[in-house]
């Protein structure tokens, strides 16, 4: 397909998610499984490796610096990864003083719920080059996906555009620049979310 992983909602009461989605979702596919919820308390993160959670989301604007710092030293005791989300300056400055690898950049307005681009545009230079960085939401083409390509974003999570599209298959494929099946250029790792 093209994904480097999946991003499973469990969170139930604002998105009609669910654990047991993340559980089926991992039966199905050789792929690491992102659950993305959202994580307040540590029992969240032994109960998503319980269900088969290669990995954790942690939002930056939920949790103080030393909560973020303690989920990410136990999520690697349990053998997870963790993207952490951010969607500001100072989330992302909070975010690079604890271990954080993976940094997610939201480009959604939790206010307005628009999506811009351009908060990924600005906060990547902050972030330094050992670091991933994924950007989050409002990807819609590949024209978008190269745009973040030239800043040195190589990794993007991917839902909504997904999820409303009519063929997901080719959809993904056209995000990843793969138009024909011998075509293997592509960024290296998408996450579909949404599931």
């Amino acid at each position: 397909s093209g994904a480097a992983a999946i991003s499973v909602l469990t969170d139930e009461k604002f998105f009609q998610g669910s654990l047991s989605y993340l559980t089926d979702v991992k039966k199905s596919v050789n792929l690491p499984i992102l659950r993305k919820d959202f994580i307040i308390d540590a029992y969240q993160i032994f109960e998503a490796r319980s269900a088969g959670a290669d990995a954790i989301l942690l939002i930056a604007a939920l949790l103080s610096k030393d909560e973020i710092q303690r989920y990410l030293e136990l999520a690697r005791e349990l053998d997870m990864d963790c993207l952490v989300e951010v969607h500001s300056e100072a989330e992302l400055k909070q975010v690079l003083q604890t271990n954080a690898y993976i940094i997610g950049i939201n480009n959604r307005d939790l206010a307005t719920f628009k999506t811009d681009l351009g908060t990924t545009l600005r906060l990547r230079p902050m972030i330094p080059a050992e670091k991933i960085v994924v950007s989050e939401s409002g990807i819609k083409s590949r024209a978008d996906v190269e745009k973040l390509m030239k800043e040195g974003v190589y990794a993007i999570l991917v839902g909504e555009t997904l999820m409303k599209s009519d063929d997901i298959s080719a959809k993904l494929h056209e995000l990843l620049g793969i138009f024909n099946h011998k075509d293997t250029k592509s960024t290296k790792g998408v996450e579909s979310c949404g599931l």
